[in-house]
């Protein structure tokens, strides 16, 4: 329960404002069809996460206790300077418009994803816990609590969020899991 609470609590935090948040507000003013494009969030998210996950606990199965912990904590620090960085998106998806919707959605969506922050929390959350279905079920939740209403909603709930806050209190998070992690606990 612990991995997937966190694993929810961190994504859901790191993905405020991040690219993929974006993309869902990008897709949803060009399509203007909610229900394929959440459905193609959920797909793309449970495909990367899972993949993720699953290299995360292929690392902590080959690496030391130390070597791992020193690694997490190191990355938990990195996602926490990484947090302080704005994220952009390019609205050029030309290719993706011939997919459909759904498709344009998981394509875009699974991409996005690649190297994206929630993507590497999803490996070192992996690789802390030893619970692939309850990291990867946290982190896509987190996913689906953030991107869902920025698809409903669109730009006006983005403009009203204070995402430099919300990106400072990630930050803070990841910074404390780096530290604890570092120091044994």
């Amino acid at each position: 329960m612990e991995a997937f609470l966190l694993s929810t609590g961190i994504v859901t935090l790191a993905e405020i404002g991040d690219k993929t948040q974006l993309l869902a507000l990008l897709l949803a003013a060009r399509f203007k069809k909610p229900l394929p494009i959440v459905a193609g969030i959920f797909v793309a998210t449970v495909l990367n996460h899972f993949a993720a996950a699953w290299l995360g606990q292929i690392a902590s199965a080959y690496i030391t206790d130390n070597i791992l912990r020193w690694v997490l904590g190191i990355s938990f620090i990195a996602m926490a300077l990484w947090m302080l960085i704005p994220d952009k998106l390019d609205d050029d998806m030309p290719l993706l418009d011939r997919v459909g919707v759904f498709g344009a959605t998981v394509i875009a969506f699974f991409m996005a994803e690649m190297g994206d922050k929630t993507q590497i929390a999803t490996v070192a959350l992996s690789a802390r816990f030893d619970a692939l279905p309850a990291v990867v079920a946290g982190t896509t939740l987190g996913m689906m609590i953030t991107n869902v209403p920025a698809v409903l909603l669109g730009e006006v709930a983005a403009r009203k969020l204070p995402v430099a806050t919300v990106h400072r209190i990630a930050a803070c998070i990841f910074a404390v899991l780096g530290v604890i992690t570092l120091i044994g606990f």
